[in-house]
């Protein structure tokens, strides 16, 4: 298995403390968290992108080419890039420079976003979302593959005259990932272009996300696309990764931070049901525990949905040295049992992306075909909510 740090950038009180930090600072911390990651020995490094709540991760790119700038072999991806409400020709510009500046190392993973007031901030309909994402993601695709497009679509103004961005991928277009927490249209989409699929694995029961996986498998298949491409990706909830030599002591220590998050946190549809730090540790994705019990936990995951890919995240509300403290051991203690337990072949020879060499994947499909086949999906989009 690999391992990618997700950083969403949340700007929080530590609410048993009362402590934050400032805003210089907290990015900066990214970028020091990305730095040791690289030299932990950590396969990726991944912002996150939001542009409401109590996050200041509104320009991921900023952030991801500072880290280019400072790292030399860690990959690095987004988490997700809220292509719904972006410009296509913007995404595949400022990327495109990100992948130049770490020589080929970006790998994209896009999504439709979690928070309903970005839509409204952007001028959109938050009704159009499974459409916005299906079709900025046909433009973005051939942006990438090809020169001189010409293009037309609902969303945005055609490219009339034959459009080439600049700069080019470092190395052909990089892979892009498909976000998905909660709806099968995601899942649907990553199959469609046989494309990988990362599930969030975040605040709801596993079995919801393991619906998410089969309709993913069985899509990818029906599309007839090479199983040796199809990978999988797997968040670990809320909260970040708290270890200690026991379980009951790292519950202990962390639970109060985790708790008063939870409980103050209450955004309809995106409240994690795993209230108390009991609850998250025994029946939840959390990633908190001794190293013996994150390990167990994290191939018991791997034994249901056969990920190749494991995202932590830090619990950010801490003091920073801490932080890199639980970063350390995590590298330490839980990765390498992992890797042995959970092979994968994800950035590895096998792997067609392993030295990003100028590969387009799967078959191509036009625009119109993903929005029909979206559109089809869109009515299944809350099926997750009836399986509780």
């Amino acid at each position: 298995m690999k391992f990618q740090v997700l950083d969403i950038i949340p700007h929080l009180k530590n609410p048993v403390t009362g402590e934050i930090v400032s805003t210089a600072d907290r990015l900066n911390q990214v970028v020091r968290t990305a730095r040791l990651a690289e030299e932990l020995g950590y396969d990726s490094f991944s912002v996150g992108e939001r542009h409401a709540g109590e996050f200041i991760s509104s320009s991921p790119t900023t952030v991801l080419a500072a880290i280019a700038a400072v790292t030399s072999t860690i990959r690095l991806q987004s988490g997700v890039t809220v292509l719904s409400v972006l410009d296509p020709v913007r995404v595949a510009e400022d990327y495109a420079t990100i992948d130049q500046l770490s020589r080929g190392r970006l790998e994209l993973v896009i999504g439709k976003g979690n928070e309903v007031l970005q839509y409204p901030l952007f001028g959109l309909s938050l009704d159009d979302q499974w459409e916005l994402l299906a079709e900025k993601y046909g433009l973005l695709r051939r942006l990438w593959r090809e020169g001189d497009v010409t293009w037309s679509g609902r969303f945005r103004s055609p490219l009339t005259e034959p459009t080439t961005t600049t700069p080019r991928p470092f190395a052909g277009a990089p892979r892009v990932w498909h976000g998905s927490a909660t709806s099968l249209a995601s899942a649907a989409l990553a199959a469609l272009w046989g494309d990988p699929l990362f599930t969030a694995n975040a605040i709801q029961p596993r079995e919801n996300y393991k619906v998410l996986i089969d309709h993913y498998c069985e899509e990818y298949a029906r599309h007839g696309h090479d199983p040796r491409h199809q990978y999988l990706g797997s968040g670990s909830g809320a909260g970040g990764v708290f270890l200690a030599d026991t379980t009951q002591e790292a519950k202990r220590q962390f639970g109060p931070v985790y708790e008063a998050l939870t409980s103050g946190r209450n955004v309809p549809g995106n409240n994690s049901p795993y209230r108390d730090i009991d609850h998250a540790v025994a029946e939840g994705p959390a990633l908190v525990g001794s190293p013996e019990q994150v390990i167990d936990k994290i191939l018991g995951y791997h034994a249901l949905y056969g990920h190749d890919l494991q995202s932590i995240s830090l619990p950010t509300t801490l003091p920073f040295e801490q932080q890199l403290e639980l970063l350390e051991r995590f590298a330490t203690d839980v990765i390498p049992a992992v890797r042995v337990a959970a092979p994968t072949t994800l950035w590895e020879p096998g792997d067609p992306y392993a030295g990003r060499p100028a590969f387009a994947g799967a078959r191509e499909a036009d625009a119109a075909t993903i929005i029909a086949t979206d559109h089809a999906n869109h009515r299944s989009n809350h099926v997750l909510a009836h399986i509780h």
